[in-house]
């Protein structure tokens, strides 16, 4: 019989094989294709949570590649990443993360905020151009190219892209719908080794999807591309504002 000190230390269900571990989340040549690109700013201000402030009409699409995740394997994921500011601190907003891993989005969604759905997203080179793109269910919401390694970026401006702090909503109900936890809660990249980084010319669609509404916020005009490679471990995310007080 499992006492109950051996059930408080399962790190999640089905007790004989747990979706996720608990363990430190380290990744290993982590891939990024940041689109950044101007919207409608009426559109991102109606989405956005309170006390969340929109920055500029900009959001960025962006497409990861994890090869080799503690813990999780190798999986991708793609969405949406909106500029804000709280209470002075220039930021991020995720709205939506769709990823092909089981456990990236039980553990996400658990233990984090990460805003985790199932998706089918990839990242690859067709001969001189960087592929991304996210297919919801059988068919693709969203397809993003930027030509292959033109430019290099400096180190700052990279890293600035990477570690910016991260903010999401974090919603927990009870067993008759009640909220438990409503918060806005912070989290930053701060351990990273930086190997790669480039910008370049880069295009963007997206495609209606009831389900995936990326196309919600249309691509007005390309800002910015950028492709970066890195090591990292993921910050842990805390609370700072609480909806239910």
């Amino acid at each position: 019989m499992m006492d109950k000190e051996q059930v408080k230390n399962i790190s999640a269900t089905p007790i004989n094989a747990p979706v996720f571990p608990m363990t430190e989340i380290k990744f290993r040549n982590r891939e990024y294709l940041n689109i950044i690109y101007e919207t409608d700013k009426a559109a991102l201000e109606e989405i956005v949570p309170e006390p969340l402030k929109v920055t500029s009409n900009r959001i960025k699409f962006e497409v990861i590649n994890m090869p080799d995740s503690t813990g999780l394997g190798s999986y991708k994921e793609a969405g949406h990443v909106i500029p804000v500011e709280y209470n002075g601190e220039k930021g991020e907003f995720y709205l939506s993360m769709y990823v092909s891993n089981q456990a990236a989005i039980a553990s996400g969604r658990e233990i984090a905020a990460f805003p985790k759905k199932a998706g089918n997203p990839d990242l690859f080179v067709d001969n001189d151009t960087l592929v991304g793109t996210l297919d919801y269910n059988s068919l693709r919401v969203a397809q993003a190219t930027m030509a292959y390694k033109y430019y290099k970026m400096t180190d700052e401006e990279a890293l600035a892209d990477v570690t910016a702090p991260q903010f999401m909503l974090k919603s927990v109900r009870d067993y008759d719908g009640s909220l438990l936890r409503c918060e806005l809660t912070r989290s930053q990249i701060t351990d990273i080794k930086l190997k790669e980084a480039y910008r370049g010319l880069a295009r963007l669609q997206l495609f209606e999807h009831v389900m995936a509404p990326l196309a919600d916020f249309p691509v007005r005009k390309i800002v910015d591309a950028h492709h970066i490679i890195a090591d990292l471990t993921l910050g842990q995310p805390s609370p700072v504002y609480d909806y239910l007080k």
